[in-house]
């Protein structure tokens, strides 16, 4: 390989840690759009960062980021937005909308925040399929969820409780993109659900929106995908 040329594969490899590190600045503009309480514009920026996610994961391994540009850490940079925009900023959404009054929001945030960053650093998240092990901390999705539908608070807590458990139980939760049991089916599901979520922050989460009906359907396989390939033996 000539100089250019390696020059040139070096460049691409640094523009997919560019890109990644673009995320914080959609976590910036999801959180002042939350301090000041605009959940439709919040999500919008969540859903955005969310796309950015799924997909440096695979330019990154086109490109060969860990050879060709190894100064920077891609999964280390990838961690600290995805607790942002997965974690943090869904979290403080969650507590500051209304939707959980009183101890049930202290109770969800202390959940949410603590669980998850002990999962974020557990070295045995990621399965040998490349699934994850245990609910992998998507509070976006779960928070997302709760504004378009608002339960009662009870099921919210139930919710969160059950999923920040969930994250330390011997569980297959699919990635939509690693994990290839499946990915005919979880890939388009997982761009389905990315489309019904902004589709719902976009009309404000207009209560008669169908895009809640798909919100639902796809974040139940979404969530129990992995638990029935555990269930159901692979021919």
């Amino acid at each position: 390989m000539d100089h250019d040329s390696l020059m040139t594969t070096q460049f691409r490899a640094l523009c997919v840690h560019l890109f990644t590190a673009t995320g914080a600045v959609f976590a910036m503009l999801a959180m002042l759009a939350a301090v000041d309480a605009k959940w439709d514009l919040m999500f919008l920026w969540l859903v955005v960062a969310f796309v950015v996610d799924g997909i440096d994961g695979p330019l990154a391994r086109r490109y060969h980021v860990k050879t060709q540009a190894p100064e920077f850490d891609g999964v280390l940079l990838d961690l600290i937005i995805d607790y942002l925009t997965y974690v943090f900023i869904p979290a403080f959404a969650l507590f500051k909308s209304g939707l959980m009054d009183g101890w049930t929001g202290w109770v969800a945030i202390i959940l949410i925040t603590f669980a998850s960053a002990l999962y974020f650093a557990d070295t045995r998240m990621k399965t040998k399929d490349n699934s994850f092990s245990g609910f992998p901390g998507c509070w976006n999705m779960v928070v997302l969820v709760i504004f378009a539908l608002e339960p009662n608070f009870w099921v919210s807590l139930a919710l969160v409780g059950v999923l920040a458990v969930g994250m330390f139980l011997p569980l297959k939760f699919v990635h939509p993109v690693r994990t290839e049991r499946w990915r005919w089916l979880t890939l388009p599901t997982a761009l389905a659900w990315t489309f019904f979520a902004g589709w719902a922050a976009w009309v404000g989460f207009h209560p008669e929106s169908w895009a809640h009906w798909g919100l639902v359907v796809t974040s139940l396989y979404l969530v129990f995908a992995g638990i029935a390939q555990q269930l159901i033996p692979q021919s």
